[in-house]
This record gives C-alpha cells, structure tokens and sequence, in this order.
C-alpha cells in the first residue's frame, strides 16, 4: 500500500515530552503512530490528538518486550510499507536506588533503567531498521538530555553539582548518545539521519513535574531534527542552542 504522507513512529507518545512530539508532528500533516504500552492512556492520547484534527494511531509498543516491537513492526510493515521519522522518546528516571552505595539493589535499579532507555532503544531502532530503509528520507530522533552529557555531569560547580550521583539514569543516556553516533555512522550512506536531542528541564512525571518548561515547549527540537533536509547534521548531540559538548 502506497501513503503519500509521512510516515512517523514516536515511543511512549501517550504523556508528557512524547505526546507533545506526537502532537506537533501531526500538526505538520504527518501520520503519526502513538507507540505505548498502557492501552487506556494510549486510546486517550490518540483520541486527543484527533480531536485537534491529526490523522493519528495507537500502535501497541512496549520496548522493554521483544514481542511487542516485532508485532510493531510488522503493523507498520503491512499498513504503511515503510516507516520515516522514528523517535526513541520511550524512557523512565529510576530511583534512589540507583545512588551509589545505597545497597543492594543498586544493580538491579541500574540494569531497571538501561532494559528501557538503552536496550530497548535499540531493540526497537533494529526492527524498524529495514522500514526506515524503505524511506526516501528516514530520521531518527532518540530523546537524550543534558545528564547524557559526561562534560556537564563531571564538571563539579556545574548545574549537576547539586544533585546526587546517580548511576542508572545519566549513565543510559550517555549510552544512548554513543549508541545514536553509531547509528549515524551505520546508516549516514543510506541517507538516514539518526540524531539525539535535549527537550530541558521539563515538567513530566518521571521528575513529579519539577521541570521549568512544558512539554510543547520541550517539543520543538525532536521536532527540528526529525524534518531535517538532506543536507542535516547526522551524529549530533543538540539542543534548542545548537550542539551540547558530549
């Protein structure tokens, strides 16, 4: 089946950063798939985002469950034939436990936060691979932030100083910087930008809505670089300022 539009995947889309992206996305005439795990949450997010007149789908998603992203995959495959913009947005904060030397369970909380904001990155950017290969101009966009960077985590009076050392969270999240220059460099003779992205301080659940901005203003750069041109940046770390030093 052929679709004129653009075809556009965007992980935990049902709340907060994801929802937004999904949101503007549409906005751009996009077709966007809402890929979550919660069904109530998914349905209510789509229904909302039709409501404003955007030709949007729930797709269940999970990608901490290989089943799921394969039944993914192969709904994408079969309603659409490729897919366009993919974004990585899927991810979770973790808790006191993963402060080092808060005992045992310090392990397990880390490996808790890397099953979804790493591995399950990946899991999903490998079986949507061959449809993004299928576009004429595929981008990927993983969700990042400023805690990925090591230069602003290590820097002892930084903005970081105050907070306590946390070995799941920013440590994913410089994973999932290494992980995008790799995909960049997989996939930059495909024409396939593949770039991360820091939306800010943003108030979402996972920091009890603490965050300074709101998620449609954390939107706009996922946004940015999952419209690039041909002649985009690929392998970049960004935010709204420009590049974020690794």
């Amino acid at each position: 089946m052929t679709h004129t539009t653009t075809i556009a995947l965007v992980t935990g889309a049902n709340k907060g950063i994801g929802h937004a992206i999904a949101a503007a996305l549409a906005e751009r005439g996009m077709t966007v798939l809402v890929g979550a795990r919660d069904i109530e949450r998914r349905n209510a997010a789509v229904r909302k985002l039709r409501a404003s007149g955007g030709d949007v789908h729930g797709i269940t998603l999970d990608v901490t469950s290989a089943d799921t992203i394969a039944g993914a995959a192969e709904e994408i495959a079969t309603r659409y034939g490729r897919l366009d913009v993919l974004v990585n947005n899927a991810g979770i904060t973790g808790d006191e436990r993963q402060i080092p030397g808060v005992g045992a369970d310090v392990p397990a909380e880390v490996r808790r936060v890397f099953e979804t904001n790493v591995f399950g990155l990946v899991a999903v950017t490998e079986a949507m691979l061959p449809l993004l290969l299928r576009s004429p101009a595929g981008r990927v966009v993983n969700v990042s932030g400023r805690g990925g960077s090591l230069t602003a985590m290590a820097t002892p009076d930084g903005e970081f100083a105050d907070l306590p050392p946390l070995l799941g969270y920013p440590a994913s999240k410089a994973a999932v910087n290494a992980v995008t220059t790799q995909y960049a460099k997989h996939l930059r003779r495909n024409g396939i930008l593949v770039n991360a992205v820091c939306p800010g301080h943003t108030a979402t659940e996972g920091n009890g809505f603490t965050g300074d901005r709101t998620a449609r203003q954390a939107a706009p750069i996922a946004v940015r670089m999952a419209t690039l041109g041909p002649d985009g940046p690929t392998g970049a770390f960004v935010d709204e300022n420009g590049p974020i030093p690794w």
